[in-house]
């Protein structure tokens, strides 16, 4: 690999990193506003929680499954609703449809109808199922936002500047460092000779686009999504990739103690699932 390759890659992971550093504090300024409506939103609808989860995570950028996680480990939303934004997400995946603006354009729609749909029906039959779940109600929500203001000396400069800046500035470091390691070994192994590959395996094209949908980074999706755009993988694998790729939002579940457990849980659910539904779909589709 040339320097030359090095520093598109370095100047591309700065670029991406800088995008995501300010979608995150953006909204996670906007957060620190309405953060205790919203959870008390969910909290009062936590039947229903996964069906909006679903629709929060259409949002393409990775920072609403960050969100999702950070509402998940503080016991606002249920683990049906953090799996149903996880499913429903895709990350940078339709904004690079939208950028190559061709007959593949047009499968942004089943592709967000599918995720959509996908979402809410598996959220909702987790929570189903998970009926005990400690979930602050609506008074504790209240409690929790007073403590976390007066932690932090209950300015209003620190709660709706500093903290989603220092917290926007942690995740744009650990982003830059995955997408300059992704890009490095995109680099080293060729994206060319990875289209290869998936062509002369065809039948195996879901599982191998939803291992690398695993991969925490918009690299990830936006490989799956390029080589859909170049015909080089199906419709059905597309699905299956993009529906298991929850950007960032897995592991701010597995650098938190108390979620680390309950991450693997949650990954084995989206996996299983994506391949599910992502088979399913090139059987109806077609590989």
């Amino acid at each position: 690999m040339t320097w030359e390759l090095f520093l598109d890659i370095l100047l591309d992971a700065l670029k991406d990193s800088g995008i995501v550093f300010a979608f995150v504090f953006l909204f996670h300024v906007i957060l620190s506003f309405i953060e205790t409506p919203v959870s008390n939103f969910l909290v009062k609808r936590k039947k229903t929680s996964p069906i909006f989860g679903a629709l929060f995570g259409l949002v393409p950028q990775c920072g609403t499954s960050v969100i999702a996680a950070d509402l998940y480990i503080k016991k606002f939303i249920t683990i049906g609703t953090v799996i149903a934004v996880f499913l429903s997400c895709s990350d940078e995946a339709l904004l690079v449809l939208l950028g190559a603006w061709n007959e593949k354009t047009l499968m942004i729609f089943p592709l967000l109808g599918l995720k959509l749909v996908s979402g809410i029906i598996v959220g909702l039959l987790i929570d189903l199922f998970v009926r005990k779940q400690k979930i602050i109600d609506v008074d504790h929500v209240e409690e929790e936002h007073e403590c976390h203001t007066h932690h932090h000396e209950n300015t209003p400069a620190h709660a709706h500047l500093v903290h989603p800046l220092i917290h926007s500035a942690k995740i744009f470091a650990y982003v830059f460092i995955i997408n300059l390691a992704m890009g490095t070994l995109i680099g080293f192994v060729g994206e060319e000779n990875f289209s290869n590959f998936m062509m002369t395996n065809r039948y195996l094209a879901p599982l191998f686009a939803s291992i690398i949908g695993l991969i925490p980074n918009c690299a990830s999706s936006i490989l799956i999504t390029e080589l859909f755009i170049s015909g080089n993988l199906s419709f059905g694998a597309l699905f299956a990739g993009l529906l298991v790729n929850s950007g960032l939002g897995l592991m701010v579940l597995l650098k938190d103690k108390k979620t680390i457990g309950k991450a693997f849980i949650i990954l084995a659910i989206c996996f299983v699932i994506a391949n599910i539904f992502g088979y399913l779909t090139c059987l109806v589709a077609g590989f």
